[in-house]
């Protein structure tokens, strides 16, 4: 990841601004390096912890440096971790300050709830009240660099009254005994991860199998809409509500949403919508990003698209993104960034972290499938030139076309290596081209299978087998109409003048031969 500063301004390291940002990503940051990497260069040392806090503990290292004396000399002493249903996270501090013993609150989190919770911001060394004036240019500042795709976060803090808040107070993170609100507002830093090369294009073969891959994710609208364009889920042309609305300078409550192909939901929407309304959205949109969402909400999505008789797979790494992959039909869990809680509640576990694995595990699939099919297929064919041989035996008393023996050779050898031969068949070239089979209908072997196994190519090879048999014992003086009821004579030992066609006489074969000098 990259870590940027915001509002395409340049601090310098001693510039207040900068320094009372840099502290607070330091301190409101659980990342840490690894040991033992001192020689190793910032950026590409490993980190144990977040992505995102990973990223911002290389920025401040690269322009503040020992970020873990800082640390230990500013000691934690109460922390509320981020969760998605606040969307911050907080931590109190001791202050390495001889002159300056006061607490300090350091809070980072989703930048739109950050900014509700300060009434000042800090520029140019002084601290300001948060006016329209500044709200107006954090939310021009925020919208460009989510349109960029990238993530953005808010920082604020706040020194604790020592009136209030003296050495030794009982900071207690469950009853929250200081205060959230009135504080000062320091900046917002972006970061940008950019998505695999391989992402688009499996985006791209997924909608060309008839595969709707559904966007869900914590990020703002703005971010999560701009990265969704990047990687292909929301094409190229396709239009949200919003930007129709743009486009023909109306506001968006006139715009009729069927007229959208894509959509993108905000979370606080989808928290007062009815399960009907949800099942409007899939069904009526093809491109479809969810933002700012919960795990309920991940939820919910997940039981809207099965309502609508829709094989769902979810992808997620995190502690939230468990509940959907248990509901899920096939849940699919990172191996490398993955929590163990979503390990234990996925079905699958990727272990490169690559989305476009889980394309070419759909393609391998779709590939097993059809090679079952075909094997099964060509198996069940045999069946019928066996069987019809003994029926023509036993309803018309022909001589028996095809022995035990024979049935035993075309099983073991004919039938056996051609059919294990298919299960090693290539993809066919329109395998990611092709619908979702119907789970309902669409069985490994249905009525289709059968017909055509039974019905045409069975039927085929029997006709050909009978052909070939037909054809044999006309030559011999046998033909077909002399065929019917000669099953009895035929076997007989008994029977040493069995007349053909022409008149000619047959000896039994199991008749003794007369010796010449009887």
């Amino acid at each position: 990841m990259e870590v940027s500063i915001t509002a395409d301004a340049q601090y310098s390291k001693d510039n207040p601004s900068w320094l009372n940002l840099a502290r607070c990503a330091m301190l409101c940051n659980r990342a840490e390096f690894k040991v033992g990497q001192a020689d190793v260069p910032v950026l590409k040392r490993e980190c144990n912890g977040d992505a995102s806090e990973s990223a911002l503990l290389k920025c401040v290292e690269l322009s503040m440096g020992h970020v873990t004396e800082y640390r230990n000399r500013n000691k934690k002493i109460a922390e509320i971790p981020f969760n998605s249903t606040n969307k911050y996270q907080v931590s109190i501090h001791e202050t390495d300050d001889p002159n300056d013993q006061r607490y300090v609150l350091v809070m980072k989190g989703a930048p739109e709830r950050i900014l509700d919770r300060c009434t000042t911001i800090f520029m140019k060394g002084e601290e300001v009240p948060m006016d329209d004036q500044w709200k107006d240019a954090f939310e021009k500042a925020y919208m460009d660099l989510g349109g960029l795709g990238e993530r953005v976060l808010g920082f604020c803090d706040y020194i604790l009254p020592g009136n209030e808040f003296p050495p030794g107070y009982p900071f207690d993170s469950d009853e929250e005994n200081f205060p959230l609100t009135g504080l000062r507002f320091l900046g917002l830093m972006s970061m940008i991860d950019p998505p695999r090369a391989a992402v688009p294009d499996a985006v791209a073969k997924c909608r060309s199998a008839g595969i709707k891959v559904i966007m869900v994710t914590g990020d703002h609208p703005i971010t999560a809409k701009a990265i969704a364009k990047g990687v292909g889920i929301i094409s190229p042309g396709m239009e949200t509500v919003e930007d129709i609305a743009e486009r023909l300078g109306v506001p968006v409550v006139e715009v009729n949403p069927r007229d959208a192909h894509a959509a993108v939901v905000h979370g606080g929407d989808l928290r007062d919508m009815t399960p009907e309304d949800i099942d409007g959205i899939l069904r009526h949109h093809k491109e479809i990003v969810f933002a700012r969402t919960s795990p309920q909400q991940k939820l919910i999505i997940v039981e809207g698209c099965q309502r609508a008789g829709q094989i769902v797979a979810v992808t997620g790494d995190g502690v939230n993104d468990s509940p959907a992959l248990k509901k899920a039909d096939i849940g699919v869990a990172m191996g490398i960034a993955g929590s163990d809680v979503s390990k234990q509640a996925a079905d699958m576990i990727l272990l490169d972290d690559n989305f476009a694995s889980i394309v070419t595990g759909v393609e391998e699939g779709r590939l097993i499938f059809d090679n079952l099919k075909k094997s099964i297929a060509y198996t069940l064919t045999s069946n019928i030139p066996e069987i019809s041989p003994f029926l023509f035996f036993i309803l018309f008393d022909v001589p028996l076309p095809l022995g035990t023996i024979t049935i035993l050779c075309i099983d073991l050898g004919t039938d056996m290596v051609p059919a294990i031969s298919l299960a090693y068949e290539r993809a066919e070239s329109d395998i990611m081209k092709r619908l979702p089979r119907d789970p309902q209908h669409d069985r490994l072997v249905n009525e289709r299978l059968i017909s055509m196994a039974y019905g045409q190519i069975g039927m085929m090879q029997a006709s050909a087998g009978f052909f070939v048999y037909f054809v044999i014992m006309g030559e011999n003086g046998f033909l077909p109409v002399r065929l019917i009821g000669l099953r009895k004579e035929w076997d007989s030992k008994a029977v040493n003048d069995l007349e053909d066609s022409y008149g000619q006489e047959w000896v039994s074969l199991h008749s003794p031969v007369p010796s010449l000098f009887e």
